[in-house]
């Protein structure tokens, strides 16, 4: 196959930042993309239906002229999270999830949620009304072990919070374990998982093997290759359960490569062109729509999109610059250690 035609993706897991770093990465994502989840963990986050419509604004202000994108807001869930502003920016379709992060786990986080029993108020107010919660699904605990985080999270607060609130609506994002998998494929309802580009295609050796790689470092961490080739195999399944979410998390140079460098991958620019290189591996091409185009869609009960792309296999490596400059600075963009030869034709 040289080239396949699909409805125009979503990224359900993406960090465009603000300001200069906003100005410089969006049109990244919405030259191929038609929507994508935002994240909320800015500084300070985005915690009121108010700080997410002020942030569409400066999101739509700076996408690039002529881009048809639309921005899907969330707020960051705290324990004083009030649950009729919640209700509120739902009913006014502004707010498409609310996003669950345990305090400390990533970038931005440390206002997150520490006692879960003190979030209640506003998760039972969203199994009421049917808004998703996304989720991190990291415990913090120091003395886990930080390839175990996401194993022990499903144990300890996940499961117990499903049992407790079973309609209750979860996306487990960014899964990285077959753990993560196993548990979703468990699931008789109201569980489905996001997977990004990356996780796909590293496991902890790029971090670590000849050198410790800081641009190979993200979190949740990569893991080992069992659980990469796990991910692999639900990614490229065609399960309705599974699809895209980048967790593209640009940081300039300077904040990736010091003594307690940030964890994040910028991979918006070649997501595409990674994703079919993976599934054509997988002999999964004719599933690549599925995980890119329509589970997301059907699982956030929103339309999926008229407008097409098509991605040609050219006879040379296609090439990506190394790094972006953002106006907030220099941006390394992920380096699958492969030459890619699937291309968005523009």
């Amino acid at each position: 196959m040289q080239s396949i035609t699909i409805r125009r993706p979503d990224d359900w897991h993406l960090h465009l930042r603000d300001g200069a770093m906003l100005e410089g990465v969006i049109g990244d994502t919405s030259r191929d993309f038609a929507r994508a989840i935002i994240m909320p963990n800015l500084v300070p986050p985005v915690v009121t239906t108010a700080d997410a419509e002020a942030y569409r604004g400066r999101i739509m202000a700076a996408l690039p002229k002529g881009d048809k994108f639309q921005p899907l807001m969330t707020l960051y869930l705290t324990e004083h999270t009030n649950p009729d502003d919640v209700e509120a920016g739902k009913t006014s379709g502004l707010i498409t999830a609310v996003k669950l992060y345990p305090a400390g786990a990533t970038t931005n986080s440390h206002g997150g949620v520490r006692d879960i029993e003190k979030a209640m108020p506003v998760l039972e107010r969203m199994a009421k009304i049917g808004l998703p919660l996304c989720v991190h699904g990291e415990v913090t605990a120091p003395e886990v072990d930080i390839f175990d985080r996401e194993a022990v999270f499903i144990e300890t607060v996940l499961d117990p919070l499903r049992k407790r609130l079973p309609e209750l609506k979860v996306t487990m994002e960014h899964v990285t374990t077959k753990d993560g998998i196993d548990y979703i494929k468990s699931a008789k309802s109201n569980l489905a998982g996001s997977i990004t580009t990356h996780h796909l295609i590293i496991n902890r050796n790029a971090i670590l093997v000849g050198g410790i790689r800081p641009h190979y470092y993200c979190l949740p961490v990569a893991k080992r290759e069992n659980h990469r080739l796990a991910l692999r195999a639900a990614a490229t399944s065609g399960d309705l359960r599974f699809f895209l979410g980048t967790d593209s998390a640009p940081h300039v140079d300077p904040l990736k490569e010091c003594a307690c460098g940030c964890a994040g991958i910028y991979t918006s620019i070649n997501t595409m062109s990674c994703l079919a290189h993976v599934f054509e591996q997988e002999n999964g091409l004719d599933r690549l729509e599925a995980f890119a185009s329509l589970n997301g869609p059907a699982w956030y009960g929103l339309p999926v999109n008229e407008e097409r792309i098509t991605l040609v296999k050219r006879d040379e490596p296609v090439r990506f610059p190394a790094k972006v400059e953002t106006g907030a600075g220099l941006v390394t963009v992920f380096d699958p250690m492969f030459p890619l030869y699937w291309d968005v034709d523009r």
